[in-house]
This record gives structure tokens, C-alpha cells and sequence, in this order.
């Protein structure tokens, strides 16, 4: 007989919070922003993007797998890119203090 503890984790386990985000039906532009966008419309379309993200059900979800695999782009679980990176980095500074 199979072990199936050996058996890879079926994918469905992994990715089925997607299928119940509120951005799934959405227009991608909406959270990733074009190359020569700045200022006030970047500001405007990412806190559109936010906005739908907070009364999303898999926020958590979505904001932990970012973080997990530092998406490099767009609005994911409520955060721009650079909001990621400074929570990565937050989060290993208060690691490096706990440790010393």
C-alpha cells in the first residue's frame, strides 16, 4: 500500500483562497500599476485597490502568501510593494532582537 504522507500536498489545499477573493473577477490594472504612473493617480488607484481588499475574506490569505514569496508588484492583502518590503524588514529586525 501507498504511503500517502509522502504524497505531495494536493494543490487545491494551496490556492483554493483565490477562488473567494473579491479582486478575482476584477481588471488586473486595478492592482498593478502601469510603468509611467506616479504621484496622485498611483496614490488613487492603490488605495482603489486597498479599499477592496479590506472587506475582502481572504485578506489574510492574500497578504501572507505576498509576503511569503515577496510578490515584487502590485497590491496584494491590502499592501503596495514597498509596504511588503518594509514589513519583511520589520519582521527580521524584531527576529534579530529576539534572538540577541
Amino acid at each position: 500500500m501507498t504511503d500517502v504522507r509522502l504524497l505531495p500536498t494536493p494543490v487545491t489545499e494551496t490556492w483554493d483562497w483565490q477562488m473567494r477573493a473579491k479582486c478575482r473577477d476584477l481588471d488586473d490594472a486595478d492592482f498593478f500599476n502601469p510603468d509611467q504612473e506616479r504621484g496622485l493617480a498611483r496614490a488613487r488607484r492603490d488605495e482603489r485597490a486597498k479599499a477592496i481588499c479590506r472587506s475582502c475574506p481572504v485578506l489574510a490569505e492574500c497578504r501572507q502568501h505576498a509576503l511569503t514569496v515577496r510578490e515584487p508588484y502590485g497590491i496584494w492583502g491590502g499592501m503596495t510593494a514597498a509596504e511588503r518590503t518594509a514589513e519583511l524588514a520589520r519582521k527580521r529586525t524584531t527576529e534579530t532582537l529576539a534572538r540577541a
